[in-house]
């Protein structure tokens, strides 16, 4: 499962998570009422926990893109989850968006399905006017490693 795309998405995912928090306590319950040693308990529950963290690291990033907070993008092949990160800050649908870009919605869907995957600059910032935001490029002599960005929000 890629980043949450839509409100939607964002409600189903929530209502998965509360249902498997539930459904981890029995479980929990269940192999510790079946005798099982505690390492061999985190072992088989470890599946599940791992879902549950993928499931709500991808509910506060979508939290987050709605309240207009954009990280800042680690290489350009990463511009995608930006695009879709500031649509989501402005409150628009994939259909608003399409209108204001004067294509079909159904060419939004199919490019944040696949992250904007090889987007030219040109239409990556077509994108960014149609969403009334603003992008600042830094390009850096250090190693990735020395340059760690904090979280900036969006404008």
């Amino acid at each position: 499962m890629g980043m949450l795309k839509t409100k939607r998405e964002y409600e189903d995912t929530h209502q998965r998570v509360q249902a498997m928090r539930g459904a981890e306590k029995k479980y929990r319950a269940s192999l510790e009422a079946a005798g099982l040693a505690p390492d061999h308990i985190e072992l088989a529950m470890a599946p599940m926990l791992t879902m549950l963290d993928q499931m709500e690291g991808e509910l506060a990033w979508y939290e987050n893109a709605r309240n207009g907070k954009i990280h800042p993008l680690p290489n350009l092949k990463s511009i995608g989850l930006s695009l879709l990160a500031l649509r989501l800050a402005r409150g628009l649908t994939q259909r608003q968006l399409a209108e204001r870009l004067g294509i079909n919605e159904a060419q939004v869907s199919k490019d944040e399905s696949n992250d904007y995957h090889g987007i030219s600059v040109e239409r990556a910032q077509r994108i960014i006017d149609a969403l009334e935001g603003s992008v600042t490029l830094v390009v850096s002599a250090e190693r990735p490693s020395e340059h760690r960005p904090e979280l900036i929000p969006a404008r």
